[in-house]
């Protein structure tokens, strides 16, 4: 039985990892993306972090806070992605969304998942991070990120 489930859990993280990797436009990004995140939620939490936005050549410092929805759990993860649609600096900064697909997946003390967030400008972030904890993530969720 615990075969079957680790079995299931690997192909609907898998699943999510493919679902995100074609979402996104297949072009060149315009900059990278580095964060390092905390967590802890009880069906409704909170998550906050720092990192480094690489755009132009030029390291920019920046703070992020989110929200999820339908997550138990405590994590810390490490996270890389790319960002698309970035033609000015100052679009970077806002409220981004969570792909209605949402980040789904089970962490038990280690894992990987990956979304697509966008935010008001038209700013896509394709993001895959690494987790450490224990969390069960049913939807998704948001995130604040502010250039400092």
């Amino acid at each position: 039985m615990n075969h079957l489930r680790t079995i299931v859990f690997s192909l609907l993280a898998f699943a999510v990892m493919t679902s995100v990797s074609f979402a996104a436009k297949q072009s060149s990004p315009d900059a990278t993306l580095r964060l390092n995140m905390s967590s802890f939620a009880l069906g409704i939490g909170t998550s906050w972090g720092s990192g480094t936005l690489t755009y132009k050549g030029k390291n920019h410092r920046i703070r992020a806070r989110g929200f999820q929805v339908g997550k138990v759990g405590m994590t810390s993860s490490s996270a890389v992605g790319d960002v698309f649609n970035l033609t000015n600096l100052r679009d970077f900064s806002g409220h981004y969304n969570v792909n209605p697909r949402g980040t789904r997946g089970v962490t038990l003390g280690a894992g990987q998942t990956g979304t697509i967030m966008s935010n008001q400008a038209g700013v896509i972030v394709r993001i895959s991070s690494t987790q450490q904890g224990v969390a069960v993530n049913a939807t998704g969720g948001g995130v604040d990120m502010q250039l400092q």
